[in-house]
């Protein structure tokens, strides 16, 4: 089929296609390749679609102040989560992730956070070994559950019940294991759609234990118009993709910043120490060295992206994107080692070499800057401090984590199961 034009024609990057189209061994450096051998913007033909990448500083620039409207981020994440989610959990939402994060609902999550933490240090007793990012996975459920959808889903079976449920409904695998999207498809989205009628069976149950939920009461209003079959429908689709879109990511860049700061004891004793401001940097640090995020903006109407050497008019359905871990990491500004005084609050102060500050990010920039980026730092700083003042935390891996090889897109997934060993500071002989 003919493919979306733009003019004029950047190179196109041959045999070179994105992980859910093609095998790919290892997405980010497919496509450091093509840019080390076609230029910092170059035409990705993969499978349908067709992508304009950019890595310029102005083209970057250019990326972010494109208007929503004819470039859109929000149809793009769509695109890219109905790989692994079905249709039935988008349509006709009435609550969505972007209304979640003003300051009076922030306050209420993280009262959910601190109740989750102390479950959880609860139950992982005075010492033994976890696996990181299955703790911080779990940490994320409960909080999340609890805030939106009250405390009948964060406690007892029926938070173990939606763990699993939401486990094998996770929309993150749409960019983490893009290599399986062809299987979700070619079935029919059937396991997705079991465990998304499993949430709301949980839903509904947990609902009369949840009355006075800030947040759920709100969504429950939502349909309260609605008879019982359908409303109960879909306030469990909306708390659904809420949860979904709101803390995988978030427990993923928690797990990395534990990891980090297991791996740096002067930072670690910091933390202990209650430098709550320096946390919030570690955080802000793990976040841009784990970021595996592909910015896309699916182009709607015709828009103009100016690369600094040239202007390219690009045609509706052309994806235009850059690719985090490119741009965050430079080996030759030494961008690849963590190091948090190279923030200032929640702005990347460690330029110089950098043709625009904009080309490292954690949480994006502009218009484009994920809403939750105050709340998400907020939640790290707070885990973070938590767990260093009540455990010792030793690293149970013998090297370095690394990124699940075909994953393009959010915060990066550990490859491998990452061990913590840790025992109560209280605890200690």
């Amino acid at each position: 089929m003919p493919r979306n034009q733009i003019t004029p024609m950047p190179p196109v990057a041959e045999g070179i296609g994105l992980p859910w189209d093609v095998p790919v061994v290892d997405a980010v450096a497919e496509l450091a390749a093509a840019r080390a051998s076609y230029g910092d913007t170059f035409v990705v033909d993969s499978g349908r679609d067709r992508y304009l990448f950019t890595f310029t500083p102005t083209g970057v620039e250019s990326f972010y102040r494109l208007p929503e409207a004819q470039a859109s981020k929000g149809v793009a994440d769509y695109l890219m989560l109905r790989r692994k989610l079905p249709d039935e959990i988008f349509d006709g939402r009435r609550t969505l992730p972007g209304t979640l994060f003003r300051k009076g609902d922030v306050a209420s999550y993280l009262v959910n956070l601190e109740l989750a933490l102390d479950e959880e240090i609860r139950e992982l007793g005075e010492a033994g070994s976890v696996d990181v990012f299955a703790l911080t996975r779990r940490l994320g459920h409960r909080m999340g559950l609890s805030s939106w959808a009250g405390p009948g889903a964060a406690n007892g079976e029926t938070f173990e019940a939606l763990v699993r449920a939401f486990d094998a409904l996770d929309g993150a695998d749409s960019f983490v294991h893009p290599d399986a999207m062809q299987a979700v498809a070619d079935a029919d989205y059937a396991h997705e759609r079991m465990a998304l009628a499993r949430i709301v069976d949980l839903l509904s149950d947990a609902a009369g234990q949840s009355e006075g939920q800030v947040l759920f009461d709100r969504i429950m209003l939502a349909w309260a118009d609605e008879p019982e079959a359908v409303r109960r429908t879909g306030v469990a689709h909306d708390v659904a993709l809420i949860h979904i879109a709101s803390m995988s990511n978030l427990a993923s860049a928690l797990g990395w910043a534990l990891v980090d700061l297991i791996e740096n004891p002067a930072a670690l004793a910091r933390v202990r120490a209650g430098d709550q401001e320096f946390a919030g940097r570690c955080a802000l640090e793990s976040v841009r060295l784990a970021q595996r995020s592909i910015m896309a903006r699916t182009v709607l109407s015709p828009v103009t992206l100016d690369d600094g050497g040239t202007t390219y008019e690009v045609g509706p359905g052309t994806t235009i994107a850059t690719l985090l871990p490119l741009t965050n990491r430079t080996p030759s500004l030494g961008h690849h080692t963590w190091d948090p005084d190279r923030w200032n609050r929640s702005r990347f102060i460690d330029t110089d070499g950098l043709g625009s500050p904009e080309l490292v990010t954690s949480f994006g920039h502009g218009k484009h800057t994920c809403p939750a980026q105050p709340f998400s730092i907020a939640a790290m700083t707070m885990t973070m401090t938590k767990l260093v003042t009540t455990f010792d935390l030793a690293a149970g891996w013998s090297s370095y984590p690394v990124p699940v090889p075909a994953q393009i897109g959010g915060v990066a997934r550990s490859d491998e199961v990452c061990p913590m060993d840790y025992r109560k500071l209280s605890s200690r002989t």
